[in-house]
């Protein structure tokens, strides 16, 4: 029966009608009716949506911020090591320069002899306020004026 009725269509029409009637419509005359319980809807309904919204934002900048943190620690944790490293290595500097056979061997290609006894004084061992040998002295200054 439904064939039945697109071949009628089709020969009332054609197979595709191409006369196309314009039926304005006029809706000025209608007026909406307010709807109390559909406003109340649509405000809970945004309401919810925005607190979704705002969890969503809270979440995202809270998983930005751990994965940046996260990339902070590791440029930190290679900062350390390699401090680490150079610390090390300026360790093994320091305790090849301080070694003592290196040091006499400069000595004597410098000219340099051994301290006869009474020439060294330990400044580290020494009373505080005794009365010894003095290594500096403050002297008075005085200005005189270019102005004279």
């Amino acid at each position: 029966m439904a064939t039945l009725a697109v071949t009628n269509l089709r020969r009332r029409y054609g197979i595709t009608p191409e006369i196309y009637v314009h039926k304005p419509i006029d809706n000025s005359r209608l007026v909406k009716v307010a709807d109390p319980k559909r406003k109340r809807d649509m405000i809970m309904f945004s309401g919810a949506l925005g607190l979704l919204f705002a969890l969503f934002l809270v979440f995202c900048v809270q998983h930005y911020s751990a994965i940046e943190y996260g990339y902070h620690n590791e440029a930190l944790r290679e900062q350390r090591e390699k401090l680490l490293e150079a610390r090390r290595q300026l360790q093994l500097d320091e305790a090849e320069l301080r070694e003592p056979s290196r040091i006499d061997e400069m000595a004597h290609r410098m000219g340099l002899q051994p301290p006869m006894a009474g020439q060294v004084i330990n400044l580290d061992n020494a009373p505080a306020g005794a009365g010894g040998t003095v290594m500096a002295q403050v002297a008075a200054v005085s200005v005189i004026s270019a102005t004279q």
